[in-house]
């Protein structure tokens, strides 16, 4: 099973035909003993991807990651850092080609940098009353100041670090500014009206 990543291994090449991208999105990933885990992405090419994790594979494991903008992408570890690992990306070329343009747009929607929640209208929830996870698994209720479709300013008794991904209700993002009396949070993609309609504005019996 372990000599796959010799197999997969990309030549120096390869390497050097691969421009990789320094992007920030989310995601999680599935090791060899099916069990999953939240990553960042910290930088990506269509035949490597970098990742940061708490959980880090084994150089040769196989590894399935679910990535927002990107969607599913398979491949071999072959390098392991302190705070993640990086792996080779094993796809056909038309995958690859696909993985090109999705990068592209990714490194020009980065470079504009333009503040998401800045382009879309706010407004209060009709049930403010929320749940906040923690990539360890702690939860806090919380109450959601308002909201847009790309992400919420809320109530809340910790302040997680700016950077820390985190869920609101099933939206997964990242806390990105503090203020007195609680956080701003960033999705990790823009949501849909109906989404967020249907996580926050339904009536709770």
């Amino acid at each position: 099973m372990r000599s796959a990543a010799v197999e997969y291994a990309p030549s120096t090449v390869e390497r050097r035909n691969f421009q990789r991208v320094r992007v920030k999105i989310y995601g999680r990933f599935m090791l060899e003993d099916r069990t999953e885990h939240p990553c960042q992405v910290i930088d990506m090419s269509p035949g490597n991807v970098a990742l940061r994790t708490d959980r880090i594979g084994e150089p040769g494991e196989k590894v399935i990651a679910y990535l927002d903008h990107i969607g599913r992408v398979e491949g071999v570890v072959t390098r392991t850092q302190q705070d993640g690992f990086a792996m080779t990306i094993i796809a056909s070329e038309r995958k690859k080609d696909k993985l090109a343009a999705q990068l592209t747009w990714l490194a020009n929607k980065h470079e504009l940098d333009l503040p998401e929640d800045r382009r879309h209208e706010r407004a209060a929830p009709r049930n403010p009353v929320s749940v906040l996870q923690l990539t360890d698994g702690r939860q806090y209720q919380c109450r959601i100041i308002d909201l847009s479709l790309s992400g919420a300013a809320i109530e809340i008794d910790v302040k997680p670090a700016i950077g820390v991904q985190v869920v609101l209700g099933t939206m997964r993002g990242q806390v990105v500014r503090h203020f007195e009396d609680g956080i701003a949070i960033e999705f990790a993609v823009v949501q849909l009206p109906e989404t967020l309609d249907s996580e926050f504005n339904r009536q709770r019996s």
